[in-house]
């Protein structure tokens, strides 16, 4: 049977988001602003959600209404048998986004919606679902846009971007859904070798390493909010499972390095690759930026070096950046370069011209991803 789904994601990235949808079977794929609506089957939402590097969730639509007001709201609501979602026993959590002229705060909307749910509950048994908004067995997400509300179950249960490997987190670390966009970005193919010379916690090589063995990222989770549906399928998501063991491989096709000049961050990065047990494949080591060389003839740089919104000051980084694209033209012919950067002023200190700018938000940060082609 096919469903209709919604996947939310990052700024900027709704167009590779659509192509690793694509890829993964989607169907009717409608790139919109931080998202992609798309179809598919029950299986294909379990396989989005093990397997999408990219996309931060996977929305399931079950019902649209008008939403004038708070009372037209709650009265749409109760139109629809809970019973088929969620018992008195069960757990749940409302999240809103968008406002109206009436429905204009969020947290009161879904409050509104909360009750709905709980006093037909009440109705129905007497009892009623306790709200907890950390491990909620239903989460419903309800999106007002002008008259209308679409309200849809979440199926992730919390972003997929929380892989659960960033148990050891440097300062400012990427997202691993930006990381592992950004190497879709950067045309990283697991045959060309990748360095990442400001490595931090080592979100990059980890995604990297990840893509390159062919592993599930969604493996690594504790579950997901599927999982505790009516419908859920658990042989279905096991034969998942068995495939995705399966497919791993246990062999890099080019080397995978990553370095800090901190030795403290580092430890963090080993520890991160060790939770995901890919460890003994990356090339961890502690280096200044220049004392790097090219350990073969071709590959790509992609890193995301302090921009001073969060860390460092200017001076220092002003360096840090000189001292980058110094090293890259002296040590690295024939490689291409990727910095991501939020600050336009330390992105001409690398001193070298860009073949290409890509815009990319990181959180809510507007940056330029700089790629350099080293001859």
């Amino acid at each position: 049977m096919t469903h209709s789904y919604f996947a939310t994601v990052a700024k900027g990235l709704e167009e590779i988001a659509a192509t690793e949808l694509e890829t993964l079977g989607a169907q009717d794929i409608q790139p919109v602003f931080t998202g992609i609506h798309f179809t598919g089957d029950q299986e294909l939402l379990y396989r989005v959600n093990l397997w999408s590097r990219i996309i931060f969730r996977v929305l399931v639509p079950i019902a649209e209404m008008q939403c004038n007001n708070s009372d037209q709201l709650y009265e749409n609501i109760q139109k629809i048998d809970w019973r088929d979602y969620l018992s008195p026993e069960d757990n749940l959590a409302v999240h809103c986004t968008g406002t109206n002229y009436n429905l204009n705060h969020t947290h009161y909307t879904a409050l509104g919606i909360k009750n709905a749910i709980i006093d037909q509950q009440r109705e129905q048994t007497g009892q009623r679902s306790s709200v907890d908004i950390i491990h909620p067995d239903l989460q419903i997400n309800a999106h007002i846009e002008n008259d209308r509300c679409l309200l849809s179950l979440d199926s992730s249960g919390g972003s997929l971007h929380r892989r659960g490997y960033h148990r050891a987190m440097g300062t400012a670390p990427l997202k691993e859904t930006l990381a592992a966009a950004l190497l879709d970005l950067a045309q990283w193919t697991p045959d060309l070798p990748f360095l990442d010379p400001c490595c931090g916690s080592g979100t990059l090589p980890i995604e990297a390493t990840l893509k390159s063995l062919d592993i599930a990222p969604g493996l690594y989770r504790a579950g997901f909010g599927f999982q505790k549906w009516r419908d859920f399928d658990p042989e279905l998501w096991k034969k998942l499972i068995i495939e995705a063991n399966q497919r791993q491989k246990f062999s890099l096709d080019a080397p995978i390095f990553g370095s800090d000049a901190d030795k403290a961050v580092l430890e963090e990065a080993k520890s991160n690759a060790a939770f995901c047990q890919i460890e003994e494949y990356i090339q961890f080591s502690r280096k200044q930026i220049v004392d790097l060389e090219a350990p073969s003839d071709r590959g790509i740089i992609l890193c995301n070096p302090p921009y001073g919104k969060r860390l460092g000051n200017n001076q220092e980084l002003g360096l840090l950046y000189k001292q980058l694209g110094d090293v890259f033209k002296q040590q690295f012919k024939g490689w291409t370069a990727y910095i991501l950067t939020g600050n336009k002023e330390l992105g001409k200190q690398v001193g070298l011209r860009t073949s290409k700018r890509i815009a990319v938000y990181n959180g809510s940060i507007p940056c330029t991803l700089l790629k350099y082609e080293l001859y």
